[in-house]
C-alpha cells in the first residue's frame, strides 16, 4: 500500500504550472495535479493557505483529501539542497548526481539508488557510506574501487566478490575475511595474483559477460549464505539489519531502536510501518512513506522536517497539521486552513471520530487516491500486477510510461567490444536496450568513468541494469528453514565439519525461500565456516 505511493524512478518532462518552464518531474502531464518546479514551489509567489477549506462531515475524509491534492501545487521532485542534480528524486545534499534515487550527501553519483556519503559511483544500490569508485556494487559500505560486488565492507580493488570484509585485491571470491590476493577463493602471492588478473581483458564486454555469469554461479552454488544478513543487532528479526535493537520483521534498516515492519529506513526510534524513512532521526512515527526528520507523525507521505503531523502530503518544516497538502512552515492547520491552537485540537479530534465511523482512521492513504499510478511505482516492482488486476482494485495505471523505441543509431552488435576502442562520437549515438528495446544514450561523465575504470559500454538501459541488481538482493520476506550445514540436502554435505557432527539442528527465519538451492547456514555454522 505504501509502495503504491512511491514513484521513485519514472521521470517525465512537463511544464511548471507557475513559470511555464520545462521541468523534470514524477508526474506525467496527463495527471490532474498542479506541478511546480523546484524554484517555484519553494518560492514566495504562491500561498498554500489560499487553498484552505472547511471539512465536510457528511463526506469521507479520503474523498475530500483527494480533491485538495488536485488543487494545491505539488513539487515536481523531492530534491533538497543539491547542486547540478536535476535528475534525482527522494534525495538531498548531493552534487553532480544523475539519474539516482534516494541518494544523500554524495557527489558524482550516476544510475544508483539508496546511496549515502559516497562519491564517484555508478550503477550501485544500497551503498550506506563511504563508497568511492564503485561500479555494479550492491549492499556495501566503506569500500573503494570495487566492481561487481555484493555485501562488501572495508574492501578495495575487489572484483566479482561476495560477502567479503576487510579484503584487498581479491577476484571472483566469496566469504572472505581480511584477505589479500585471493583469486577464485585460492590464496596467491602478490606476483602470482597479478599474473592471474592479466589473463582477463577486463575492458572487453565479451570477457565481462563471461565473468558475470561465473559470478552468479558462485553466489548460487558455491557460497555459504548467512541465514540473514545483518550485524551488531540486539533482539532483532529481519534481514539487512545493522546496528538495530528491538526491531522485528524489518528489512534494509540501519540504526533503529524499538520498531516493527520497517523497510529501507535509517536512524529511527519507536516507529512502526515505515517505508523509505529516516536519514535523520525520526521517532514516534507510524505509517509513513518517503519522510525524513520527523517526530510524532502518522499517515504521511513525502514530508520532511516536521512534528505532530497526521494524514499530510508533501509538507515541509511544519508542525501540528492534519489533512494538509504542500504546506511550508505552517502550524495548526487542517485542510490547509489555519486555526487557533484550541480550535485546531478540538476540530482534529472531531474529524478523527468521523474517520473512525467511516473506517478510514488508522489506515494509510489508499492507492486509489495516490498522485502516481501503480505501474510507475516501487509497489509494482516488489508486488507486480497486470493492468487488469490494478484496475479491478480501483487503482490507476499509466499508459504513457516515458521512453522512445526504434530510434537507435547504433545497434548492440556495433558497439566496440573494448572501451579503448569507443570514440567520443558515441555521445551522439542512440542505443537500444537488448532486454526491453528502450532507447538510451551515454553522457559525458558516464563515458569518462568507463574509460577511467576500464569498463566496456553497457548494452542494457539503466532501468534494466537496476532490475538486474534488484533481483540479486535477498527478498523482503522470511521463511522458516533449518540450517543446511552437514545436511544430506546440502550441496556441501560431503564437506567435513569440525564444529559439530551430523546435520545441524538449528532452525531459523531466513530471507532465502525453500526453493533456493544454495547453502544457508545458521549464525554459528556460518561463523565457523567463514570467519
Amino acid at each position: 500500500r505504501r509502495g503504491a505511493w512511491r514513484n521513485e524512478r519514472t521521470l517525465y518532462r512537463r511544464n511548471c504550472d507557475l513559470c511555464g518552464k520545462s521541468t523534470v518531474t514524477i508526474y506525467s502531464a496527463n495527471k490532474p495535479y498542479k506541478v511546480y518546479c523546484h524554484e517555484c514551489w519553494w518560492g514566495d509567489d504562491w500561498d498554500f493557505a489560499s487553498y484552505g477549506r472547511d471539512f465536510d462531515f457528511s463526506r469521507p475524509f479520503f474523498e475530500q483529501f483527494s480533491e485538495l491534492q488536485k488543487e494545491v501545487p505539488r513539487i515536481a521532485l523531492l530534491n533538497k539542497r543539491s547542486v547540478n542534480s536535476e535528475y534525482t528524486n527522494h534525495s538531498g545534499d548531493n552534487k553532480n548526481a544523475y539519474l539516482s534515487f534516494s541518494a544523500w550527501f554524495s557527489e558524482d553519483i550516476q544510475y544508483s539508488a539508496f546511496v549515502f556519503y559516497s562519491r564517484d559511483c555508478m550503477d550501485c544500490n544500497y551503498i550506506y557510506k563511504k563508497g568511492e569508485r564503485l561500479y555494479e556494487v550492491n549492499d556495501s559500505r566503506t569500500s573503494y574501487q570495487c566492481q561487481y560486488g555484493m555485501f562488501l565492507r572495508d574492501c578495495s580493488n575487489c572484483y566479482y566478490c561476495y560477502d567479503c570484509h576487510g579484503c584487498n585485491e581479491c577476484f571472483m571470491s566469496s566469504s572472505l575475511r581480511n584477505k589479500s590476493y585471493v583469486f577464485k577463493n585460492r590464496q596467491y602471492t602478490r606476483e602470482e595474483y597479478m599474473e592471474k588478473i592479466k589473463e582477463y581483458e577486463l575492458s572487453s564486454f565479451v570477457v565481462r559477460e563471461g565473468l558475470l555469469k561465473e559470478f552468479k554461479d558462485i553466489i548460487e552454488k558455491d557460497t555459504i549464505h548467512r541465514y540473514v544478513m545483518g550485524e551488531r543487532n540486539v533482539n532483532s528479526v529481519g534481514s539487512m539489519l545493522f546496528n538495530c535493537k528491538n526491531i522485528n520483521d524489518s528489512f534494509d534498516t540501519n540504526e533503529a531502536e524499538n520498531g516493527k515492519y520497517l523497510f529501507s529506513t535509517m536512524e529511527t526510534k519507536d516507529c512502526m510501518d515505515l517505508y523509505h524513512v529516516g536519514v535523520h532521526t525520526t521517532e514516534l512515527c507510524y505509517e509513513l512513506h518517503g519522510c525524513t526528520r520527523l517526530s510524532n507523525c502518522q499517515f504521511c507521505h513525502l514530508c520532511y522536517d516536521n512534528m505532530n503531523l497526521q494524514y499530510s502530503d508533501t509538507c515541509q518544516n511544519s508542525q501540528n497539521l492534519f489533512g494538509c497538502v504542500s504546506v511550508k512552515k505552517g502550524e495548526y492547520m487542517i485542510f490547509n486552513k489555519k486555526y487557533p491552537k484550541a480550535e485546531y485540537e478540538k476540530l482534529k479530534q472531531k474529524i478523527i471520530e468521523h474517520m473512525q465511523k467511516t473506517g478510514e482512521y488508522g489506515e494509510f492513504f489508499p492507492p486509489s487516491i495516490a498522485p502516481v499510478y501503480y505501474n510507475e511505482t516501487q509497489g509494482n516492482l516488489y508486488m507486480p500486477m497486470t493492468k487488469e488486476e490494478v484496475i479491478a482494485k480501483g487503482w490507476h495505471w499509466e499508459d504513457n510510461i516515458p521512453g522512445t523505441f526504434g530510434k537507435e543509431t547504433l545497434s548492440a552488435a556495433q558497439i566496440p567490444d573494448k572501451i579503448e576502442d569507443v570514440p567520443d562520437s558515441c555521445l551522439n549515438e542512440i542505443f537500444a536496450c537488448v532486454d526491453c528495446s528502450k532507447n538510451y544514450n551515454i553522457v559525458r561523465n558516464e563515458l569518462t568513468f568507463y574509460r577511467k575504470e576500464k569498463i566496456p559500454l553497457p548494452i542494457k538501459c539503466p532501468n534494466c541494469r537496476y532490475k538486474r541488481r534488484f533481483n540479486l538482493r535477498p527478498k523482503r520476506e522470511l521463511w522458516h528453514r533449518k540450517c543446511m550445514c552437514g545436511s544430506t540436502d546440502s550441496p556441501s554435505s560431503t564437506t567435513k565439519h569440525t564444529h559439530h557432527t551430523g546435520p545441524c539442528p538449528v532452525e531459523f527465519e531466513t530471507c532465502y525461500p525453500p526453493e533456493f538451492t544454495g547453502k544457508v547456514y545458521c549464525e554459528k555454522c556460518y561463523q565457523q565456516e567463514v570467519y
